[in-house]
């Protein structure tokens, strides 16, 4: 019971710890709204897409979606162009001094549509959840599998809560703006950097 216990939990900490848009975002609106309940519809839907992921990578649809030449072009072709327009989006926003101007940028519906895009519609991500999650997962059966699941997706929920509450505070820090505007930079070189790794990996092979 210990054994896929402790292997989802490293193996999900693994891959989600490396800077990726996902990330980005949930950490972006932690510094963005004024409050932390502000977060939770970007948090929640993060963690829901991820659950989801994992489930879908642990029953085994994972090796469809990764055997099909077609659908890996489809989501790449579709996360490239998206990653492109959220790096573009947001190396041109100006942050406001007053977090609540910054945070009606972000409407609760427009947080949950960004989030399950940034989640769903990052090819990597994808690529890396139903691969190896789902790949580790055929070690187990029955309840070991499900422990192996419990652990995954319990890393992503306790992750992507932290993040943002990390993101509240560095941003009830800042009170110059100079340090959210060095945050939409690096945000969108991080975004348009996973859209040409995505655009090399796909036609390298």
């Amino acid at each position: 019971m210990l054994e896929p216990l402790f292997h989802g939990f490293i193996l999900a900490l693994g891959l989600i710890l490396p800077l990726g848009v996902q990330n980005v975002f949930v950490f972006n609106q932690g510094v963005y709204q004024p409050r932390f309940v502000n977060t939770l519809p970007a948090t929640i839907t993060a963690s829901l897409c991820d659950t989801l992921l994992i489930l879908i990578s642990v029953l085994g649809v994972s090796f469809v979606i990764l055997g099909s030449f077609w659908i890996k072009m489809f989501l790449v072709g579709a996360g490239c162009i998206f990653l492109i327009y959220m790096g573009w989006t947001t190396w041109n926003s100006k942050p406001s001094n007053e977090r609540g101007v910054s945070a009606n940028k972000f409407s609760l519906k427009k947080q949950v549509l960004f989030a399950a895009s940034v989640s769903l519609l990052n090819p990597h991500a994808i690529m890396d959840t139903v691969g190896v999650i789902g790949t580790s997962s055929l070690r187990y059966q029955g309840e070991d599998k499900v422990i192996f699941a419990f652990a995954c997706i319990l890393v992503s929920w306790v992750w992507f809560f932290g993040l943002s509450l990390i993101g509240r505070i560095s941003g009830e820090r800042d009170k110059s703006g100079n340090f959210l505007l060095i945050l939409n930079k690096i945000s969108a070189l991080v975004m348009w950097g996973a859209a040409v790794y995505l655009l090399f990996t796909l036609f390298s092979k």
